[in-house]
């Protein structure tokens, strides 16, 4: 008598060999893009680590032939009160702009046009995604001119029978925040709209049969269920934030003093205005840590359940 059970393993184990060629066929499509990734990631990386422990400079001795000089460069900029302040300010900048403004702002914007209708809702992001898609270059020019002491912003003040100011000259963080603001707040709308699209109507219509309000529906359920959205979104608009440069530069340019000089635009300074190439390249790596850090955060706490 055959008893019947599951067919052996041994018959339907494919040879090492054939397994080896369907792995090799997966890989070798990939080799290309992990080329490039290579070549134009982890390679500029790799050379700016370098840089970083050297004196290389973009004229003079350390153009021609740079030194290695150890932990100088960071041992200067943790020693330096201008480092200091622009690290500040990149925090400050990152809060105000990334944490608070575009977050806080695209998940108002998204739970207002929840549920319009299809017109309300092509209109007000047609608007808002219509300042995203602006180059950076042509947004920190526009808020330049509609905050400079000519500009439309103290114009409108004046008709109104109030007194404008240098708004760039007195706050210029401020400024490049709202500007920033202004201009990512569409990303930060996109991910809520579609996070908002999965939460179960169910749920909402049962918790308010039960008497929930609308301030109770969105803290126990709306925000625990695009919770994992939520962290994603605030990952990559931190990320985007820390490394925004030309809207500062072309706004303020850092000024005046050093009132908006956040870390890009001091590493910008010391490497191509001062020719330290090798201290600008240590900024960048302190930079690229500070990325990491928050990564890091999000990451953590996106592991948790819900």
């Amino acid at each position: 008598m055959v008893a019947v059970g599951l067919p052996e393993r041994a018959a339907t184990r494919r040879p090492p060999a054939r397994r080896g060629r369907r792995a090799a066929g997966r890989v070798l499509p990939l080799v290309p893009a992990f080329g490039l990734l290579a070549l134009f990631f982890v390679g500029p990386i790799l050379w700016c680590v370098y840089a970083s422990f050297t004196d290389i400079a973009l004229t003079g001795a350390g153009a021609s032939s740079p030194h290695l000089v150890g932990l100088r460069n960071y041992r200067q900029m943790f020693s330096d009160p201008a480092f200091a302040k622009s690290l500040w300010l990149t925090i400050v900048f990152v809060f105000g702009s990334a944490v608070v403004g575009q977050n806080v702002g695209g998940l108002a914007l998204a739970l207002l046009m929840n549920g319009r209708r299809r017109i309300v809702r092509s209109v007000v992001g047609g608007i808002v995604v219509g300042a995203w898609v602006l180059p950076e270059l042509v947004a920190g020019f526009m808020w330049y001119a509609f905050l400079s002491d000519h500009g439309t912003f103290n114009a409108l003040l004046h008709a109104v029978g109030l007194h404008g100011k240098s708004w760039l000259y007195t706050s210029p963080l401020l400024a490049v925040t709202i500007t920033n603001v202004w201009r990512g707040t569409a990303f930060s709308m996109l991910v809520y709209s579609a996070a908002l699209s999965n939460v179960p109507d169910e749920l909402l219509q049962a918790a308010a049969v039960d008497g929930a309000s609308a301030w109770q529906r969105l803290r126990h359920i709306t925000l625990p269920l695009i919770r994992r959205a939520m962290l994603t979104n605030l990952m990559t608009i931190t990320l985007q934030t820390l490394a925004v440069f030309t809207l500062i530069f072309v706004m303020t340019g850092g000024g005046p003093g050093t009132k908006s000089q956040t870390l890009p635009i001091f590493m910008y300074q010391e490497a191509f205005k001062f020719y330290h190439l090798g201290y600008g390249a240590a900024l960048a790596i302190v930079l690229l840590g500070v990325g990491a850090l928050f990564s890091l955060v999000y990451l953590r706490a996106m592991r948790k359940e819900v």
